[in-house]
This record gives C-alpha cells, sequence and structure tokens, in this order.
C-alpha cells in the first residue's frame, strides 16, 4: 500500500498536468507577414500582441492586436492600423479551429508532428475557412511549439483590403503593392 499511494499521486499530478488548457506565451510567439512593394521589394512585418489558447479539447483560438502592427516605420504602423486594417472598427484579427485531441496526447517530449488544420479566419469583418500545414514540436510535459510549416498566402480581396491596399500604394507614391501577402508563425504555448 505504501508503495501504491505514491504512483497514485504521481499519475493524478500527471494526469492534472495534461488537462489544464495550453495559453500562448507572447514573448515567444510571432506571427509574421510579408508585403511586396515595386513588384520585387519585400519586408517583414509582424504583431506585437497576441493572445490564445490550445484546450484539452482541441479548441484553438488565436487573436491578434492589430494595432500591435510592426512595420518598423511608425508613420507606416499608423497607417495600416487606420487605412488598411480600420482599427477603429475592426481592432483584432481572430482564428479558430478545433485540432484532433489524441494527436497532441500521443506526443512525448522531444516528439514532433506535421498535420493540416482547417481553420476559420476573421478579420476586418470577414470570415474565411483556411487550411493551415502546421509542425508541432513538444518540448517538454508543459511546453509546444507551434509553428507554420508551410507560408499561408491571405488575398487581400478575401478580407476586402484591396480599397485599403490602393489608399496605401497612392500614399506613399508606389508604382504597387502586392495584393497577395505570405503569413507564417511561431507559437508557443504552455500549461
Amino acid at each position: 500500500m505504501k508503495i501504491l499511494l505514491p504512483l497514485f499521486a504521481a499519475g493524478l499530478l500527471s494526469f492534472q498536468a495534461m488537462a489544464g488548457d495550453w495559453q500562448i506565451n507572447q514573448d515567444h510567439s510571432r506571427v509574421s507577414f510579408i508585403s511586396i512593394k515595386k513588384n520585387d521589394i519585400a519586408e517583414i512585418h509582424h504583431f506585437k500582441h497576441v493572445a490564445g489558447s490550445l484546450t484539452q479539447a482541441g479548441a484553438f483560438a488565436l487573436t491578434i492586436d492589430l494595432n500591435s502592427v510592426d512595420t518598423g516605420i511608425q508613420i507606416r504602423d499608423e497607417r495600416m492600423q487606420t487605412i488598411l486594417f480600420e482599427v477603429a472598427q475592426f481592432p483584432q484579427l481572430k482564428v479558430d479551429a478545433v485540432i484532433n485531441p489524441k494527436l497532441l496526447m500521443g506526443m512525448k517530449v522531444g516528439d514532433t508532428l506535421t498535420t493540416q488544420i482547417n481553420a476559420t479566419v476573421e478579420m476586418h469583418g470577414k470570415k474565411q475557412k483556411k487550411n493551415i500545414d502546421v509542425l508541432v514540436a513538444k518540448l517538454s510535459d508543459n511546453k509546444m511549439v507551434v509553428s507554420s510549416f508551410a507560408p499561408m498566402i491571405v488575398q487581400a480581396d478575401e478580407f476586402n483590403f484591396v480599397t485599403g491596399v490602393e489608399k496605401l500604394r497612392e500614399i506613399a507614391g508606389l508604382p504597387s503593392i502586392s495584393l497577395a501577402v505570405p503569413v507564417s508563425f511561431v507559437l508557443t504555448l504552455a500549461q
């Protein structure tokens, strides 16, 4: 009985550790996108504020504060916030998905897996379904990283951004800004 009690307690603690939701660690996570202007000048940008969670049932939710766009140039950040994203009316980008919980429960520390998730992306008053290829790496019993295995391409017309892109192009005096935007991410989650 003396041996069984510690084993039972350890098993219970292990189960409780697995039963908690995973939270995105903002300091170790990044959502990036690439803009292309003048046909072949690419610039990498990101968002400074991301939040989200993954439940044990597999419900994934990600929220990005569009006011936190960081292009490295303050006036460009402000223009993207007001002209493109229209943050006064649409302050957030949201992603919701359901991930098969059996995939994650079977992972041991050091394991990686690739899978495709079906997600709903909500931004600028529009919702779009996206298939996203991801790589999951389990770093410890209470830490994992989920990253894009391939960039996701967002088309400006999917979210009513064409007019905003055209206004930004005119203000900047550019001959072109691409309407196709590659997006990638690295999300660190901890329990």
